[in-house]
């Protein structure tokens, strides 16, 4: 996990970008969405087919989207400071398991759960939040 800590960094700022871009996104949307990009790597490295699933779910297809294109850029920032990429597939594979295996611990398993997706929010909070410097009050409410 150390080793590639800015590559697990950059996939789950790559899941925050994708819910700040749609609120209608919830937990069992994104495990669907690392699911489907963790079984495309997991064919990768098992058998070096380069496979996709077509998902219909535009909700999905954002975040997938978003996880992709982060990874392609994280490649090419190696590519451009180092002259070569050392990230493997066998690591980005390793790297969505742990964000797999973390967004299904963190949600209650209900359909509308964001437990994950605020988890995820909190460690990168949307720009707009903190350009305001206000932050969301409780919803909470106690006697």
């Amino acid at each position: 996990m150390h080793e590639q800590e800015h590559l697990i960094l950059g996939l789950s700022y790559a899941l925050a970008t994708g819910a700040h871009k749609n609120s209608a996104i919830k937990d069992p949307d994104v495990i669907v969405a690392l699911t489907t990009v963790t079984k495309r790597f997991e064919t990768l490295v098992n058998s070096g087919l380069h496979y996709e699933v077509p998902d219909a779910n535009p909700l999905h297809q954002l975040i997938a989207g978003e996880v992709e294109n982060m990874i392609k850029e994280y490649r090419e920032t190696e590519t451009k400071n180092l002259g070569y990429s050392r990230l493997r597939d066998s690591d980005i594979l390793r790297a969505l398991v742990f964000l797999l295996r973390l967004a299904q611990s963190r949600t209650s398993g209900r359909p509308r759960s964001r437990a994950f997706v605020d988890f995820v929010f909190a460690q990168f909070p949307s720009e707009d939040a903190s350009k305001s410097g206000v932050q969301e009050a409780s919803r909470l409410i106690t006697p």
